[in-house]
């Protein structure tokens, strides 16, 4: 069998040369992993695997195509598991055929049903919040909905990233399974109508035009909060504004969810599995909230101090499957709106 190295790219074996470095001497056998998540995050997870079990792991990174290089591979893939940084992501490669179902008493014991999928083809990791950063200057409540968010008040001073970015469309599929079709239908014309500008760039960005005056609130993943406070060019960004939990008086925050997969093909199936279970231990889930700004999917793992700090999480029970089937009739809504063209006037 050729090596994996040899079945990528340059570019991608240097990602894997980078990640693995680290391995020891003694390892028993590799896992191959295909990764949305960004090298930095996964790292000190994968490292502590290794450690715990002698297995060697090779990433290959990328912000796209992976699921298109998996179906293109077949069963030829190098691929053991799939990690990605979004549910959506997940659910597409279900429908690719790329996955398969995982029988694990140890992930259907400790991830929530909520959480993963009801056929086992794919388990969340962590949980991200869709949340309101609010001015500090400029906003003076300190609760809100999502209902809201369409109220004539807000014209004008909202900032938000496209309509059609996973995040929202998630989001959106929430509302449509809260409402129905129709009244969301309705609120995303009145969200549109508030918009201090066309939807653009990430949530990073709408906290920033918060941060200058151009909007007042900005949407956004409250992980970004974490991401910024490090950034010596965006902690100003985050020193400007606080954040809001939207609907925290009634069914709870709209929470979304990075995650993991089984191959359809793993060459490695048995490392593997003990990879995605190593993934939802306490050890990795401690590792994984320490530093990125995200919420362990173990009731019995406490989020980071700084996630703490934030205030309370009570998030929406609606299990993401129902969402996953919402969100093909969400990404049509908003392009029946318009909504990335923006405030009429």
């Amino acid at each position: 069998m050729r090596s994996f190295c040899a079945l990528m790219r340059a570019a991608a074996c240097t990602a894997v040369i980078a990640i693995t470095h680290s391995a020891t001497a003694w390892a028993s056998g590799e896992v191959n992993i295909y990764s949305y998540r960004e090298p930095g995050l996964i790292k000190p997870m994968l490292e502590a695997f290794t450690k715990e079990t002698g297995i060697k792991t090779n990433v290959v990174f990328a912000t796209n195509g992976l699921i298109e290089r998996l179906a293109a591979e077949g069963k030829n893939s190098p691929a053991d598991v799939l990690l990605t940084n979004e549910s959506g992501l997940l659910l597409q490669a279900v429908n690719a055929g790329v996955t398969q179902p995982v029988k694990s008493a140890t992930l259907d014991k400790e991830i929530p049903a909520g959480l993963r999928a009801a056929d086992d083809q794919w388990f969340g990791l962590t949980k991200r919040a869709r949340v309101v950063y609010a001015s500090k200057d400029r906003v003076k409540q300190d609760a809100i909905t999502y209902e809201e968010l369409a109220d004539p008040k807000w014209r004008g001073k909202i900032c938000i990233r496209s309509g059609q970015h996973t995040y929202n469309v998630a989001l959106v599929a929430s509302m449509i399974a809260h409402h129905g079709e129709e009244y969301t239908e309705k609120w995303l014309s009145g969200l549109k109508a508030n918009l201090a500008r066309r939807p653009a760039g990430g949530d990073r960005e709408g906290v920033r035009d918060v941060q200058a005056g151009l909007c007042d609130i900005a949407i956004g993943n409250t992980y970004y909060m974490a991401a910024m406070l490090k950034n010596p060019d965006q902690k100003a960004w985050a020193d400007a504004v606080r954040i809001i939990f939207p609907n925290a008086a009634d069914r709870g925050t709209h929470v979304n969810v990075s995650g993991m997969a089984l191959t359809a093909n793993p060459p490695n199936k048995e490392n593997a599995l003990r990879l995605m279970e190593f993934l939802a231990s306490p050890e990795a889930q401690r590792l994984y909230v320490e530093d990125n700004g995200e919420y362990p999917v173990l009731e019995s793992v406490p989020a980071s101090p700084l996630v703490q700090s934030w205030g309370a999480l009570k998030a929406d029970p609606l299990p993401l499957t129902e969402i996953a089937a919402l969100r093909k009739k969400a990404s049509e809504l908003v392009d029946r709106v318009q909504f990335d063209q923006g405030p009429s006037n």
